[in-house]
């Protein structure tokens, strides 16, 4: 059985979603959810759902990026994950952080990567003119956005569509894909994950 840390900033919609995934014969199981956000209501969520919980709030580093990951490893030698879940968590990881993990830590990514790496991807998808948009699960590594893709869900973008309400629609995709991906990457497989939200 794997063990799975899942890092967040905000209000966990998506470690909700992987953690009530990770249930029966599923090969993983959540042992820690870890925010840089103290406040971040994901934690009393997972709280409720008897996860263990921690916190590093990154202001007191300032811009020492290294101190603040040095106390994100403390907290996750605790709990000794074998992946870790990034699920909204807003914090660049350095190259040295990312390297420790490597080949064990997944994102998601609003946007069909490689396009729209970074922030502001319903804006920018709907600015192009593109037909579709969705979201991308991928390996994490030193490169922005930049890992192996594991899976990727489709939504079409709608006459009228704003950032808002496209990214409600990817949102709902994302909770699809995500525990999708885990499940096949905790059995050690890396095949492709494809959804399709046409009639989403």
């Amino acid at each position: 059985m794997k063990r799975v840390a899942i890092l967040i900033s905000g209000g966990g919609s998506n470690m909700v979603a992987l953690a009530e995934s990770m249930v029966g014969d599923h090969p993983a199981r959540p042992v820690l959810v870890l925010s840089n956000d103290p406040g971040a209501g994901g934690l009393e969520k997972a709280r409720a759902r008897g996860i263990p919980t921690a916190a590093v709030d990154h202001r007191p580093f300032g811009k020492d990026r290294a101190a603040f990951e040095a106390a994100l490893q403390a907290e996750l030698a605790k709990a000794a994950p074998d992946i870790l879940c990034l699920a909204g968590f807003m914090r660049i990881l350095t190259p040295g952080f990312v390297a420790h993990w490597e080949g064990r830590m997944l994102n998601i990514h609003p946007s069909l990567l490689p396009k729209y790496r970074g922030l502001n991807t319903h804006a920018r998808a709907i600015e192009a003119g593109d037909a579709q948009a969705g979201c991308s699960v991928h390996e994490v590594t030193a490169e922005l956005d930049g890992g192996p893709v594991l899976g990727q869900a489709r939504v079409p973008i709608l006459p009228g569509d704003t950032a808002e309400t496209l990214a409600a629609r990817v949102l709902e995709m994302e909770h699809r894909l995500y525990p999708a991906v885990l499940r096949r990457y905790a059995a050690d497989d890396k095949t492709p994950v494809v959804l399709d939200g046409a009639n989403s």
